[in-house]
């Protein structure tokens, strides 16, 4: 925006802005190419007979009479913008004539003329450089019927001086209609209040508002972003991408209307408590805002009038006075709902001195960064409403309206009159128009909750009585999170096996080596070391444990503890034989089956050990007829030990019931038939294994179990796939990419189950091209192997999160916040599980069961400690662990989301570089003031570590920096030749390596003419005030530095933008500088924009070349041309 006053005009006043004016001088300036923003449009009609004659006049004694209305605005090359006031300008006033569009059938037409004509004219918007900021449209729609559209720009006027301004036009108007002259009062210039502002105490209002915020480290997350819908996290690269791409930004708005009967008692609910109802409208937006956020203490940004008693006459004055200021709430679920409505009432009023406090001094005493905003949402209590007036001198002034954009993300306008009218103006890049219809509708379910509760019978409720749902939301949420009910057969997997022996007794049942067990085979086997179990004298209900290494044996003594009635613990022979101790001793392990090879894994003599290998003739000699063993539903099948939080396992117990459940669900789901063929890759110690084994042999089907060699080697893995023909393969996500590493590129009519630890859309988007189906499976360990299981398609992933999906039969899935209550659609919560998968707690651990397995509304649910959220149709998207949380220098970091960006690009084959494979984020120091991001990445191909270690930091910090808040970019990257998994597949976090010194780039000192250009500038404009930051904004600055971090802010940036072009030459626009706030990439943003100039400059000499050839030909040829036809004329 070219930034000169106009010269043809002379000079009344110069004075400095406001500080709200310095705010929305920026973000217009910021968002110079969003168009439309911080325009205000009034619109009203005129009935009658129009003057227009009187109409402009009226207009122009308005310019005359209010400074404010001739004043531009000047900031380059000035150390502080200011505005100038001219001694005169003229309003620009456009009439329209569509009266030939009056008629019924034309009106449609004359409507969408006068929408696109609104359009057209704020998004046209105002050189701030040139007065007046302000223009009238009048359209006459019929006779004596005109629509006006006045339009300025905000920087001038706040709302409570729009009826102001109006009522005297109105009055100018009727004098200049009846030729006489009409008497208003002095005005009061805007400088009285600029002198008003320089004469207060700061430092005071710095205190008080430092003390306000204090314990505040972040602003309050929304909660309803498009996050939910397209990415792990992307809630901050929505809301970065938003503010670094001003000209992206597109604002709708949605009005909602309460009942009139509800107004009422809102209205009779606030006399009776000494309420505002601002106090109330903002009680209903903290509540919701907590639930959606999960957060108990909330900030948003409050519009004050900032009309100070002090100043004379300050109700009666026009110009911009309001002020956005933050609102602490905090949102205890034990208070009581009126004293805390009280205390929202209070804490205006105690605010209401420092009311002038800027916005950016603010945040500067407060503990949130300042490339933060301090709050992302903003309630505008509307209480100037704009009434309509009859006999104007002949006119009727109706249906008045206005219109405006702020740059906030969510802005919530009230205005109580016969009826509360909401009307929410939102960033549609961050919210749909879905996520925005049903908060206005949690903010009626609020408020009508907030009334209902202060009903004389309910007069002690606390605050955590009142649900933001609707009745019929929550009818939809339990729909959502029912699974099919339907009943499961008592037939155990025992008497499936054997009634597939008896049926198709020569089927194949096993595969292993190369060797084909049959069913009868394997029935008969199973049968006999039942009875050689029996003789030993274990009777059914012995837990047993099973520490067998992959083989026939292995799935024969499985298969015969069931039989046996009794239970199975996995032991993994790989695992350390402390770990497989302590198993043995907790769950009270007496009798263990072994082979040869893993008799000696546990101390002799302490527990009877039936060696497999060693009894082999006697097992032989035993009967194949099945024992008669009755076994209840109830009965444990399996005790199985998970990873504990405080490093000791703990041992889950999972029934026979549970488990058919899940194998009849998987079997409908997978429609699983005799003739599949199903590979077992996982170590029988993971819970997961259970269904890899045991579906084939329920199903009649054959299960191909993968030897040791085989699911540690992925050629192996793939010469199996082809040789035998699988059907169906579950895996964790790693063996998945073991696969994809070893060049697997698929196989037609494989079911592929990924399971075990979160699939990301990047490895489930290359998985979709290799088999007939893609299913992403869930559940812990507590809720029988899986809960949910869902065929993924392309549009399912298409906005690049991997949804969960839905429940599988007799599962039960609840979304719950801290106090276990619902969630709305949209809003992140705790994911609780119940139904027939339940476990009924954790082996010996009372305490521990307790705190996971919980009592919610009569039944006892898991907590299963993810995080997830309900679409729009129900589907479940997985968000990541709570534990996988971070808080780092007062921000919430999900490392899901920093893990998701880090692999998006190479995924996608973006050239971001050649040889990354995977990354890992890892939030590493003992204490907040040592904690820092980093980052680990595996390369393809065994590329070496330290050749490449410094390209692919330089890489991803690059990457990362455009598409990340700048608190979430990691501070160092380790190249590692492979992560460190857990025996189960799963990548060991733990057992990461400490991060090296070399994955620190060694030297970020500005190197090249620009960075040092730019590291001055950053020197000469940013403040210094302690000691202690002169070494960061002294000599020392690193091309790593973020501009924010190291004392910049957004007037700041005003300065920067103007010194770049002074010194480089160059035009930057604001949207850059934000975009790119560290010195290394706003360098090289500038080199690649001269590189792209020196190109352009190239192509255009190039043009003018060949237009002067172009010409020196075309004047050759006319000279030639103009010779012949002289010669010609000679010979004539």
């Amino acid at each position: 925006m070219t930034n000169q006053t106009a010269t043809n005009r002379a000079v009344q006043d110069i004075y400095p802005l406001s500080p709200t004016q310095q705010g929305l001088l920026f973000h217009s300036l910021y968002g110079e190419s969003q168009t439309g923003a911080y325009i205000v449009q009034v619109s009203f009609t005129l009935k009658g007979d129009l003057n227009r004659e009187a109409f402009e006049q009226a207009w122009q004694q308005l310019m005359s009479r209010h400074t404010i209305l001739r004043t531009a605005f000047v900031w380059d090359n000035l150390a502080a913008p200011v505005q100038v006031v001219g001694q005169k300008a003229s309003l620009p006033i456009c009439w329209h004539s569509w009266e030939h569009l009056s008629t019924q059938e034309k009106q449609a037409q004359q409507q969408e003329n006068l929408a696109a004509l609104i359009e057209s004219d704020r998004t046209q918007g105002f050189n701030l450089s040139n007065a007046p900021l302000m223009r009238i449209n009048a359209i006459q729609l019929g006779p004596n019927h005109y629509r006006i559209i006045w339009t300025h720009h905000h920087i001038l006027l706040d709302g409570w001086s729009l009826p102001i301004l109006l009522k005297e036009w109105i009055a100018y108007y009727q004098a200049a209609a009846t030729k006489k002259t009409v008497q208003l009062g002095e005005p009061y210039p805007y400088r009285d209040y600029i002198a008003w502002l320089q004469q207060q105490d700061l430092s005071a209002a710095k205190q008080f508002w430092q003390d306000q915020l204090s314990g505040i480290t972040a602003p309050t997350p929304l909660g309803i972003d498009n996050s939910g819908q397209k990415e792990v996290g992307q809630r901050d690269k929505q809301r970065n991408r938003s503010q670094q791409n001003g000209s992206q930004q597109n604002y709708d708005q949605r009005s909602y209307c309460l009942p009139a009967e509800l107004t009422q008692q809102l209205k009779n609910f606030a006399q009776q408590n000494r309420l505002t109802l601002s106090s109330l409208v903002q009680g209903a937006w903290a509540k919701v805002l907590s639930v959606y956020s999960n957060e108990s203490t909330v900030l948003y940004g409050l519009a004050r009038a900032g009309r100070p008693d002090s100043l004379p006459q300050a109700h009666q004055r026009v110009g911009l006075f309001i002020n956005t200021l933050p609102m602490r709430v905090t949102v205890s679920n034990n208070s009581d709902l009126v004293p805390w409505l009280q205390d929202i009432q209070t804490q205006q009023l105690t605010q209401q001195p420092y009311e002038y406090t800027p916005l950016v001094d603010i945040q500067a005493v407060s503990n949130i960064p300042r490339q933060s905003p301090l709050f992302e949402s903003v309630v505008v209590f509307e209480n100037y409403p704009l009434e309509s007036a009859e006999g104007l001198g002949g006119l009727d002034l109706v249906d008045v309206a206005i219109t405006e954009k702020t740059h906030y993300p969510l802005t919530l306008f009230a205005t109580a009159s016969e009826t509360f009218i909401f009307k929410m103006l939102y960033d549609m890049q961050r919210f749909e128009v879905g996520a925005i219809a049903r908060l206005l509708g949690h903010l009626h379910s609020t408020l009508a909750a907030i009334v209902a509760n202060a009903q004389p019978t309910n007069a002690q409720k606390s605050i955590g009585s009142i649900s933001i749902l609707s009745a019929s939301e929550q009818e939809q949420l339990i729909h959502y999170g029912q699974g099919a009910s339907v009943k499961v057969s008592d037939q155990c997997i025992k008497d499936a096996v054997a009634q597939h022996a008896y049926e198709n007794p020569t089927a194949t049942a096993l595969l292993f080596e190369g060797d084909a067990i049959s069913y009868s085979q394997l029935d008969s086997r199973a049968n006999q070391l039942v009875h050689y179990l029996r003789q030993q004298g274990i009777e059914p209900n012995t837990v047993i444990g099973l520490c067998a290494e992959r083989s026939v044996e292995m799935v024969i003594a499985l298969l015969a503890i069931l039989k046996l009635g009794c239970a199975y613990v996995p032991l993994d022979p790989t695992h350390p034989a402390d770990r497989l101790q302590y198993v043995v001793e907790d769950a009270g392990i007496n009798w263990l089956i072994c082979h040869a090879a893993t008799a000696q894994i546990l101390k002799p003599g302490e527990i009877q050990q039936i060696n497999m290998g060693q009894v082999a003739s006697a097992i032989a000699n035993q009967p194949t007829s099945a024992l008669n063993v009755t076994v209840a539903p109830t009965n444990i099948a399996y005790l199985i030990y998970t990873s504990g939080s405080t490093g000791r396992p703990k041992g889950v117990p999972i029934t026979h019931q549970s488990l058919n459940n899940l194998l009849r669900a998987m079997i409908t789901r997978l429609q699983v038939t005799p003739a599949d063929t199903l590979m077992a890759v996982t170590t029988f110690a993971f819970d997961i294994a259970a269904l890899e084994l045991f579906l084939p042999l329920v199903s009649g089907a054959c299960l191909l179990l993968a030897n040791n060699e085989s699911v540690r080697d992925g050629h192996r893995l793939i010469a199996d796939l082809e040789t035998y023909g699988v059907d169906i393969m579950q895996a964790t996500p790693a063996t998945w990419r073991l696969l994809l590493s070893s060049g697997w590129t698929g196989q037609n009519g494989l079911k592929i189950l990924c399971g075990g630890e979160a699939l990301d859309s990047s490895l489930a988007k290359v998985l979709l091209d290799c088999g007939e189906e893609v299913w992403n499976v869930y559940g812990p360990t507590e809720t029988t192997i899986w809960s949910g299981a869902l065929a993924l398609t392309k549009d399912l992933i298409e906005t690049g999160n991997v949804p969960i999906g839905h429940p599988i039969d007799n599962t039960h899935f609840y979304v719950l916040d801290e106090q276990q209550q619902p969630v709305p659609i949209g809003v992140a919560g705790e994911l609780y599980i119940g139904g027939l998968g339940l476990s009924q707690g954790y082996w010996n651990r009372p305490e521990l069961t307790a705190e996971k397995f919980v009592p919610v509304d009569g039944n006892v649910l898991y907590r299963t400690g993810d995080r997830v959220r309900y679409r729009e149709d129900g589907t479940l998207d997985y968000l990541g662990r709570f534990d996988y949380q971070a808080k780092l220098r007062g921000y919430r970091i999900e490392l899901g989301e920093i893990e998701s960006a880090m692999a998006r690009p190479f995924q996608r084959k973006i050239a971001l570089h050649p040889h990354i494979n995977q990354a890992i984020a890892v939030l590493q120091g003992d204490t907040a003031e040592d904690q820092r991001l980093v980052a680990y990445v595996t390369l393809d191909n065994g590329k070496e570590a330290n050749e490449l270690q410094f390209s692919v930091g330089d890489a991803l910090r690059t990457h990362l920096t455009r598409q990340l808040p700048h608190y979430m970019v990691p501070t160092a990257y380790q190249v590692l030749p492979a992560f460190p998994l857990t025996p189960n597949g799963k990548v060991d976090r733990k057992a990461l390596p400490a991060i090296t010194q070399s994955a620190i780039t060694p030297d970020a000192r500005p190197k090249t003419a620009i960075e040092n250009t730019l590291a001055e500038i950053w020197r000469s404009i940013l403040p210094v005030q302690e000691e202690a930051e002169k070494a960061v904004v002294g000599a020392t600055i690193s091309i790593y530095d973020n501009f924010f971090e190291i004392g910049g802010h957004s007037l700041l940036v005003i300065n920067a933008q103007s010194q770049i072009r002074q010194q480089l030459g160059i035009e930057l626009s604001m949207v850059d500088l934000f975009r790119y706030p560290t010195l290394n990439t706003l360098a090289t943003h500038i080199d690649q924009l001269n590189e792209k100039g020196e190109k352009d400059k190239e192509k255009q000499e190039e043009r003018k070349a060949a237009v002067a050839a172009g010409k020196q030909r075309l004047n050759k040829r006319l000279k030639q041309r103009k010779s012949a036809q002289q010669l010609g004329g000679k010979a004539t």
